[in-house]
């Protein structure tokens, strides 16, 4: 059962990507709808409110237990900043699972008037470029030796990568209509 956190940001267009591939998903909104996935999927939106509804509706250590016991977890956009060890960019007392050895540098492209599209190929993933929308999305950077790079921009900055059954991205692949080969590889892990 996958589970997609429904707190805030775009959960709806995960369900969506989720119904056309035939795979039963619910949202995560309390802890009890948290013990009834196999899997977790973290959505965009804003890292500092999802982080603050963590704590609010008691998901926070929950989900990082059930990450550290093996639960895999796709984090896009704010879901990945939220994943991070590390953010820059944020204030000291934002809330985060911080599981993953990697830093999250928020907003790296801009405002949201600066948001692009952008082709994407991730390695081992797809073999050939996706389009996927960057909406004041973070860029990871210090990769921890676990951490496995998965795709950088033509800059070589990283904006996707994985540990273990942990996996990020820094744009919105749900909302490109083109993501089937991600969220397949995201089952798959």
């Amino acid at each position: 059962m996958v589970g997609v956190l429904a707190l805030q940001g775009d959960f709806r267009e995960h369900f969506d990507v989720l119904k056309k591939l035939g795979v039963t998903a619910i949202p995560v909104r309390l802890p009890e709808d948290l013990e009834r996935v196999d899997r977790l999927i973290i959505p965009g939106g804003e890292s500092t409110t999802i982080g603050k509804l963590l704590i609010t509706y008691k998901l926070l250590t929950p989900i990082r237990n059930k990450i550290k016991k093996g639960m895999p977890v796709w984090g896009t956009c704010a879901g990945a900043i939220l994943l991070a060890k590390h953010i820059a960019g944020s204030a000291k007392d934002q809330p985060q699972i911080g599981l993953m050895d990697i830093t999250a540098r928020r907003n790296a492209f801009g405002r949201q008037l600066d948001s692009f599209e952008a082709r994407v190929t991730m390695k081992n993933i797809q073999r050939k470029p996706i389009p996927v929308l960057f909406i004041r999305a973070p860029v990871f950077e210090k990769p921890g030796k676990n951490a496995h790079v998965l795709a950088r921009l033509s800059d070589k900055r990283i904006i996707a990568a994985r540990q273990g059954k942990i996996l990020i991205t820094a744009f919105h692949p749900e909302l490109a209509d083109a993501t089937e080969e991600l969220h397949r590889y995201f089952l798959s892990l």
